[in-house]
């Protein structure tokens, strides 16, 4: 695992540091601390990550504009912040958790660990899906998702206008994420639920569900019984 520590007080970067490295022990491969926005945002661009955990007050520079960047890309972002009242933002731009300073190890193991066992977001808080555009990041609404399709390591958004997008995380990742709303019916997508106009099945054992939009999006064998029931 490649983390990236995004933190202006040192004292508390060693900290984290120490306890990152005690919980992770040998699946840690490489840790970075970095001290200012810009320098985090030019190593993030240019760097392969798994994780970062990040502090939103960084001398004065708000790391709300480093977060934007952050959810844009393949791997999860945890906050550390003593800004309790930004929290509820933060999960609206798709972190994975928001450690609260101050914080004792349990607490950051607590987060580490969803990342380490793909443990779903238990909240219903995510607004957005920020997907790099050129030189820029546009935030799109999760009212507007309908589906999300796998496509190798990065994603297909498919939006209610018609249009898709694609995002650099992977499915499994976005999963986490939109666990709240959205099933896993196959390998291959993510469904918002209240999408489904009607389960069909054919002979052989094959599942499929028709959105409200007239699409067709195919279920695996072993998700049938699942999706039904939480349909109804």
């Amino acid at each position: 695992m490649n983390l990236l520590i995004v933190e202006d007080e040192s004292r508390i970067a060693k900290r984290i540091e120490r306890m990152a490295r005690e919980i992770l022990g040998n699946t840690l491969q490489s840790l970075t601390h970095i001290n200012t926005l810009h320098e985090a945002l030019v190593f993030i661009e240019n760097n392969s990550l798994d994780l970062v955990l990040l502090d939103l007050n960084l001398n004065g520079d708000n790391g709300f504009e480093l977060l934007k960047t952050a959810v844009s890309h393949p791997f999860h972002t945890i906050v550390v912040s003593a800004y309790k009242d930004q929290a509820i933002t933060a999960f609206e731009y798709g972190v994975l958790d928001f450690v609260p300073k101050p914080f004792n190890r349990d607490r950051l193991e607590q987060a580490l660990n969803r990342l380490t066992t793909n443990e779903k977001a238990e909240t219903d808080k995510i607004k957005f899906l920020a997907v790099k555009k050129r030189h820029r990041i546009q935030l799109i609404p999760i009212e507007d998702l309908l589906y999300v399709k796998g496509a190798g390591v990065y994603t297909e958004l498919f939006l209610a206008d018609g249009t898709k997008e694609l995002h650099d995380k992977s499915l499994e990742k976005l999963e986490q994420l939109l666990s709240f709303s959205f099933e896993r019916i196959h390998k291959s997508y993510l469904l918002k639920m209240s999408e489904i106009s009607e389960i069909i099945v054919k002979s052989g054992s094959q599942y499929s569900v028709e959105l409200k939009n007239g699409v067709l999006l195919p279920i695996g064998r072993t998700k049938y019984k699942d999706i039904k029931a939480k349909w109804h």
